[in-house]
């Protein structure tokens, strides 16, 4: 029992949650890679924008190491990544102003436009995956998944 007296098979959230991540996470990764960079290759890009631009809300500024939390890689996983996307021209490095021992990363005008692409395509996909629900429903659940995000950090 939660806090609320509800088990987790009351809902059975937990089981219906990991399908969906199952079912969309390489499907949504690939078509979102193609229609923004042109290849289903460069999905690592999207994921280093996006993991930059999440971890500068949740930290004083974006690393490798952030990299590395938000994507669930070690580090230097998450170090290949960030040297591609900053070849590639996504992103740049610089001295962080916390920690000279470290690298702060940004996003480049290049990355900016990668990010707000992928936005986009994230905010009709899940436009396309409620189409058939109410309003109010929809906002929910939007508030949901949201909060759950925030809760987590990531």
């Amino acid at each position: 029992m939660n806090a609320h007296g509800l088990s987790s098979a009351d809902g059975d959230g937990g089981p219906a949650l990991f399908r969906l991540v199952r079912f969309w996470s390489r499907r949504w990764i690939n078509s979102a890679s193609e229609d923004q960079t042109g290849e289903t290759r460069h999905v690592q890009h999207i994921l280093a924008v996006e993991a930059v631009d999440t971890g500068k809300e949740t930290t004083e500024e974006a690393t490798v190491g952030t990299v590395a939390h938000q994507l669930g890689l070690d580090h230097s996983g998450a170090s290949r990544i960030v040297k591609d996307a900053t070849k590639a021209g996504y992103l740049v490095r610089a001295s962080s102003e916390y920690d000279r021992r470290r690298a702060s990363l940004q996003l480049t005008a290049h990355g900016e436009n990668l990010l707000a692409g992928s936005r986009q395509w994230q905010r009709h996909a899940f436009d396309e995956l409620t189409v058939g629900w109410d309003d109010h429903d929809r906002r929910q659940f939007a508030s949901y998944l949201k909060r759950l995000a925030d809760e987590l950090g990531i």
